[in-house]
This record gives C-alpha cells, structure tokens and sequence, in this order.
C-alpha cells in the first residue's frame, strides 16, 4: 500500500509505491497537503500496477490540481503543443532552421497518428523511439540524430512550460553513427573536369566556391553589390555564422569577374538561377546541392543519384531509402581551397580565417590576420 514520507530538502509529500515488478519506487507528490498527497500517491501506485489508464490518471490529476491551487492544470495535445511551439519558433531561429523543425516536428506528428490528439503528458519514452527507429532505415544516422534533437528540443519546452513533469526524450540515446568516406578535397583535375562540363553559372559558382572556400548558400545570395573590384574585396554576412566576411579576390577570380557582363543595379544576383532557387525554398540549400551532385555525376564524380534510385527500387526501399556518397559535394570546394593553402604553407590561422571558420577550438589558435595574409592565401591557390 502506499506511503508517505517527508525528505529533509523537500517542502513535500514523496508517494513510496511499488510498481507491477514489485519495485519500490518513490516520487514527490507535488503537494503539501498530506490528505491530498496521499491521493496522489494511491494514483501513483494503481497506475505503476497497471490498474488505471493513463488518461483518467491525468484526469485525476487534473481535478487535485483544480482543488488545491484554484486554476487548471496546464494542459494541451501533442498536435497543438507542437503547432504552438513551431509558432513561437518561427520568431526565434534563420528560416532554413526554422523549416528543418517544422520538417521533423510534422513527421513526429504522423507517426504518432491518432495519438498526437491526446494530452502531450500521456506519451513516453516509447513513442519517441519509436519515431527515432522508424528513421533509421530512411535517412542516415546524422539525419536520425538530428530529428532526435529537434524532438529533445520540443519535449525540453513542454517541460519547461509546466505541460510534462518528466521528460520522455531525456534518456533516448542518438544511433551509433557509421564510418563514412566523409567529405573529401577535389584534385585539380577533377575541379577541370567538372568545369568543363559546367554551364556558365555553375562555372561561376565553382570558381567563387574555390578560390573563396566559401558555402554555396552564400554564393548563391551574393549581389553585385557585395563585390568591389576597385578595392578588390567581396563582403558579405555568413548565414550560417552571422560572421561579417572580407576576402581578397583572387587575381584568377578577378579577371573571370571582369570579364562578366556587369549590371547596372548592384542589387541584382551574381548567380540568378541560383538565387531564384534559394529564395523560393526559404533558404534551404537541398536542391541546388541536389543539382551540383547531377554536375558531379555528369563529370564522372558520382553515380547519377537517378541510377542510384532505380538501384534502390530494386532493394526495396525506393525514395525513402538511404542513399550513399561519393565523399564529394559543394562543400567539398571548401575543404579543397583549405587543403591547397596548407600544402603552400600559409599559415593555419590565416587559411582558417580566409574560410570563415567559426570553430570554437580553432578561434583559440586564431591571431589577428591582416588583409595582406588573406590576399596572400587567395593568391597562393593554384589556378582551374
């Protein structure tokens, strides 16, 4: 039969129960009343035994709530807890997180079907992985680890706003992340064979990616604006980081510029079909990444990923099913312009200073790099 005991740092009750094993268990009833406190933890204990369903014990606790602090206790469904908390997020975080949440926050949803109408403090730490298994065999470990965050991340303000008492998500571990190729540098040869399939603008997109080791989220953004040839610089703000960037034009990139046919308003796009491309999907980079591994493809970097999805077809997992890599992307660019300043011996802290690192543990090596430093690095990548 339940108990009651008081503990010497709590102002309340603690129910000691036993569950359906026969555990001993013990939690804080939340109350001070030892009356309503015992109620509570005769609940707790029918309900570890398995003799009370979970809603009417939410019911009950609703209505000792009601009875003790004149107010209802806060309560709310999953759907509408997480429409509420997307709402409030959209306010907080870039677009392109924002979508990543509401991407994941709508799958949890479907998965959970009918039982998302029910109270959000009825689900437990099997729906959760339930959902986080029902990702494993789609997307990739990092892709599993990261939905797994955005739903920690969601149970963490449920929390925090008095819906839960416990956090269901707390103790659901991330999967164990395979070894991959990972991202790899191009050679130069292969940085010219994909040039020389590229069309204009991809042409333009590579070579700004090269000789700025920059993202192609940021490529894609860039006005005429944000380049001056006079100075010799492009400036711009990292999306990613928020870090406001100065870089030094290459020579090599400097004349592909002044070669361009200009424009005669600054704010019109370097790349169009690339800004066009990122405005309409709110910042989100996926297709023109999708597009560039095509690019790969075509150069004979990759399997065309239309190959790679008749292959999947014939395993039986389709679109929905994970896709491998070559090791090779748009990022790639990035790793190739660092890789290059390295083996020319410029400077670590200028080679990562050029790139816009923003790595906590490499800020500590940083020492302040002058323009000369970057004009150095820009100038020491070998000419595509």
């Amino acid at each position: 039969m339940a108990s009651l005991i008081k503990k010497p740092n709590s102002r309340f009750w603690w129910a000691c129960f036993r569950d359906a094993q026969g555990r001993q268990r013990r939690r804080s009833t939340g109350v001070t009343n030892e009356h309503k406190a015992r109620e509570i933890a005769r609940q707790y204990e029918q309900t570890a035994k398995h003799k009370v369903q979970p809603v009417k014990f939410r019911q009950t606790l609703i209505d000792l709530y009601r009875e003790i602090h004149g107010i209802e206790l806060p309560s709310t469904t999953v759907e509408q807890f997480v429409a509420d908390w997307l709402k409030a997020k959209r306010t907080e975080t870039k677009p392109s997180s924002w979508e990543s949440y509401r991407n994941v926050a709508n799958k949890f949803v479907a998965f959970l079907g009918d039982e998302a109408q029910q109270d959000i403090s009825l689900l437990t730490k099997i729906h959760i992985t339930g959902f986080r298994n029902s990702l494993v065999e789609k997307v990739s470990p990092a892709t599993v680890n990261l939905g797994l965050r955005v739903i920690k991340m969601l149970f963490k303000a449920a929390r925090r706003d008095g819906f839960i008492q416990d956090d269901p998500s707390e103790f659901v571990n991330v999967v164990k992340r395979e070894k991959t190729l990972g991202r790899r540098a191009f050679t130069l040869q292969e940085l010219r064979a994909i040039l020389s399939v590229a069309d204009p603008e991809w042409t333009s997109l590579v070579k700004f990616g090269y000789y700025t080791a920059q993202r192609l989220s940021d490529l894609a953004l860039l006005t005429w604006e944000n380049v001056d040839l006079e100075q010799n610089e492009i400036r711009f703000v990292a999306g990613k980081t928020g870090k406001t960037m100065l870089l030094p034009i290459a020579e090599a990139l400097r004349q592909y510029l002044l070669a361009l046919p200009g424009s005669d308003d600054p704010k019109a796009p370097l790349h169009p079909r690339a800004y066009q491309v990122l405005q309409r999907s709110r910042g989100k980079i996926s297709r023109l990444s999708s597009d560039f591994g095509d690019l790969l493809a075509v150069a004979g970097l990759r399997i065309h990923r239309y190959i790679q999805y008749r292959s999947s077809r014939g395993s039986g997992h389709g679109r929905g099913g994970r896709r491998t890599h070559s090791g090779t992307s748009f990022h790639s660019l990035r790793h190739t312009a660092v890789s290059f300043l390295k083996n020319a011996n410029i400077p670590e802290a200028v080679a990562m200073e050029f790139a816009g690192h923003s790595s906590k543990q490499m800020s500590a090596h940083y020492t302040h790099t002058g323009r000369a430093a970057l004009q150095e690095a820009a100038d020491a990548l070998p000419e595509i």
